[in-house]
């Protein structure tokens, strides 16, 4: 199993980008998707969540800016990134937590390999 994200660059501060990140191989289900990111310094942290039902969770440090969705028959999550303000600058790795086989109900996680995005004037 493989998570390829895209969608990072540079963006000046009030800008907007959306990152996309798709799954791909041997994959029966996909429970919770989401991204994190991490700065110079700080520790990975939880940006947005999605569960395979479509309910959200947010950091509140980017609640009402940021909106992340997916489609599930692409096995793809995404968001979208508005009002973007320079201290959100890091890296964003995209996760999901994944089954499989249908013959256990066991997931794992997996991580992209993370995009970065710059918010500066």
């Amino acid at each position: 199993v493989q998570l390829q994200a895209s969608g990072g660059g540079l963006v000046q501060p009030g800008g907007s980008l959306r990152l996309s990140c798709a799954a791909s191989g041997s994959i029966f289900s996909i429970n919770d998707m989401g991204w994190y990111r991490q700065a110079p310094g700080n520790e990975r942290a939880l940006v947005a969540s999605i569960t395979s039902g479509g309910s959200a969770n947010y950091a509140d440090s980017v609640k009402g800016r940021f909106t992340i969705s997916r489609e599930n028959a692409k096995n793809t999550v995404y968001l979208r990134m508005d009002t973007l303000k320079p201290e959100d600058t890091a890296v964003y790795y995209c996760h999901a937590d994944i089954r499989r086989n249908s013959g256990s109900r066991t997931s794992y996680n997996y991580w992209g390999q993370g995009t970065l995005v710059t918010v500066s004037s």
